[in-house]
């Protein structure tokens, strides 16, 4: 007895743990059966220190793995690069110097007054200028433009999609500027060939005066009148340079059939002399004047041609002062210049007059007239019933 007492007083009742036990167990389930709390946004998560170590790994195998090709890459692209400056910058410094050799070659050669005047020193620096200009845009252009190819074949890029638009963008372009390339065209040629220049008297056919600028596209005239014409290098067929060489002035005198020639040959010799010898027209005459003959002989008139050969564009000034020149002295030496109209000689009978020769109309050309009336035939009676 005594020990079971014991043994109750140390173990408790049995009630009093199933009541504990289900006690634990009503709370449970009552927790269990609460709405549960909204969930909380989760933290970024942080690599751990063992991915970190996974991808610099990876990263340092592609680097060591493509490192030389794209090393190598670089350097070519770099090479190409130098090399296309470099040929660039020295192929426009021997453009320049050839440039300035010729126009030393030029200038040296160029101690005659022909010489001097057929090209003259602003006329050569436009021309070397617009030369030089030409062919170091085009070497920039086919250089660069090839550097620039090069350089996308290295990065393995396919070029023949890029070549074969631009083939197509260029025949279009072709096509659709055509007059424009046209005109580009024939100004490079016109300027490479010195056709003519800044300052020179052409006859371009669709105009004509004294060249002011000189343009690959446009070239721009100055006309007789002052006016200023804007002609197309692809427009001109043909050019007359009237500035290059020298100039020819002509003249015809026209005097009676009976004049004396030796007299007219010497007064006309004296004016050339006296002419020759004179301030302007000592440096605008290049040769004597030179009485050529007798151009025509008619049967009241004949045309002696005198000719000189003058400073290039001053032929029509020393025709007018010859001009001037010939009639003062044909009239103190009494010799008559006709012109136009023949003048009828002294002494000679007069013409006679056209129309003398000429009937009287008929007078049956009038319908109205008594006799058109009494010739005409009877018309037959008219029959009635």
């Amino acid at each position: 007895m005594d020990r079971t007492s014991d043994r109750t007083a140390q173990d408790g009742p049995p009630h009093l743990e199933v009541s504990a036990v289900s006690l634990s167990a009503a709370v449970l389930s009552a927790a269990g059966s609460s709405p549960s709390p909204s969930p909380t946004p989760s933290a970024p998560t942080v690599p751990s220190l063992r991915e970190a170590h996974e991808s610099a790994t990876n990263a340092a195998g592609w680097v060591e793995e493509n490192w030389s090709t794209w090393l190598a890459i670089g350097l070519r692209v770099l090479l190409i690069v130098v090399i296309a400056v470099v040929l660039r910058a020295v192929v426009r410094r021997a453009i320049t110097k050839l440039i300035e050799r010729m126009n030393r070659r030029s200038g040296a050669s160029g101690g005659t007054a022909l010489s001097g005047l057929l090209v003259n020193a602003e006329r050569r620096r436009q021309r070397s200028e617009a030369i030089g200009s030409v062919l170091r845009s085009v070497a920039s252009f086919v250089i660069l433009g090839t550097a620039a190819l090069m350089v996308l074949g290295t990065f393995q890029i396919n070029l023949a999609p890029l070549l074969a638009s631009a083939g197509v963008a260029g025949v279009a372009i072709g096509f659709g500027a055509r007059n424009l390339v046209t005109d580009f065209l024939s100004g490079v040629f016109m300027i490479l060939e010195d056709q003519y220049g800044v300052g020179d008297s052409i006859d371009a056919g669709v105009a004509s005066g004294e060249v002011i600028e000189v343009g690959l596209r446009v070239t721009k005239l100055r006309g007789a009148d002052g006016e200023i014409w804007y002609v197309r290098n692809g427009e001109v067929k043909r050019i007359g340079n009237l500035s290059q060489g020298w100039s020819t002035a002509g003249v015809d005198v026209t005097v009676r059939s009976d004049e004396n020639l030796d007299k007219v040959k010497e007064t006309l010799t004296a004016v050339g002399e006296r002419m020759s010898k004179e301030e302007p027209w000592n440096e605008m005459l290049w040769g004597p004047i030179e009485i050529l003959g007798l151009d025509s002989v008619l049967l009241d008139s004949m045309v002696v041609r005198v000719s000189a050969k003058t400073m290039p564009g001053k032929s029509l000034t020393v025709e007018r002062e010859l001009r001037w020149r010939i009639k003062r002295a044909f009239d103190a030496a009494g010799i008559a210049i006709v012109g136009g109209a023949t003048v009828p000689l002294e002494g000679a009978p007069a013409a006679a007059d056209p129309t003398a020769g000429v009937a009287a109309p008929s007078a049956y050309a009038s319908t109205v007239s008594p006799q058109s009336i009494a010739a005409s035939p009877i018309p037959p009676p008219s029959t009635s019933k």
